[in-house]
């Protein structure tokens, strides 16, 4: 039996929010507008959304402050979060994806783009949800791909779904190099354009969070990224810092 997703819309513009609603709601959703960020993030810490798209520009409370409680609380920590941003310009962009949203579409933008940016973030999460443990382990780093749980060096870490999907990636080839269009067919599908330097800016952040265990994610000039088991030392600088 199927489970209708519940999506929840943290969008000030009225008619914007109107337009998301009701379109959403033709594709089978289930869906609930906040207004304001104080409303956006009660609403997510009580409701628990299967995805939340989110404006950076609210009253009250930034889009990126709601991102930045969203993902250091375990109870939501792993909600889908797809930015929406009139700011155009990378460095906006980059903030949004360090802080932990796992997609950003800007304004203005096409509305079968967006549907298809959330469908294709809910097919993700579904696929990340087994119905058994599994485990990979490399060195001192496993990740548990039932539960999402990351341990590094005995040391749980917290990653967004699209952040794991990439350390999983990574992790699987067993020190084969990925290119970074490789990387964004596995952990955003292949319906889903982003730029390269999306996928530096998550690779970046899950060598920050797996502190000395970061420097195992090696850059491979030219090519991409691969995942060194031997690896040690400290994390090593991304090309994009």
């Amino acid at each position: 039996m199927t489970t209708v997703k519940h999506i929840l819309i943290v969008e000030d513009e009225a008619d914007l929010a109107e337009l998301l609603c009701y379109n959403l709601r033709k594709q089978g959703y289930e869906v609930e507008v906040c207004r304001d960020g104080a409303s956006g993030i009660r609403r997510i810490l009580e409701s628990g959304p299967d995805l939340v798209v989110l404006d950076v520009m609210l009253p009250h409370l930034s889009g990126l402050q709601i991102a930045r409680q969203v993902r250091t609380d375990p109870k939501t920590a792993q909600i889908p979060i797809l930015m929406l941003t009139a700011r155009a310009e990378e460095a906006d962009q980059v903030a949004g994806l360090r802080i932990g949203a796992d997609d950003y579409v800007t304004k203005p933008f096409s509305l079968k783009v967006l549907l298809a940016r959330v469908e294709a973030m809910l097919r993700r999460a579904r696929a990340d949800h087994p119905t058994s443990h599994d485990f990979l382990e490399l060195g001192p780093v496993r990740a548990d791909l039932s539960t999402h749980e990351v341990i590094a060096a005995g040391e749980s870490v917290k990653l967004t779904l699209t952040e794991f999907r990439i350390l999983v990636a990574l992790m699987r080839t067993k020190g084969k190099a990925l290119s970074r269009a490789d990387l964004m067919y596995t952990a955003m599908g292949p319906d889903v354009l982003v730029t390269t330097r999306t996928i530096d800016v998550h690779v970046a952040a899950i060598r920050r969070k797996l502190r000395n265990c970061g420097a195992r994610i090696r850059t491979v000039r030219g090519v991409g990224y691969l995942f060194d088991q031997a690896a040690e030392g400290v994390a090593i600088d991304s090309e994009i810092d």
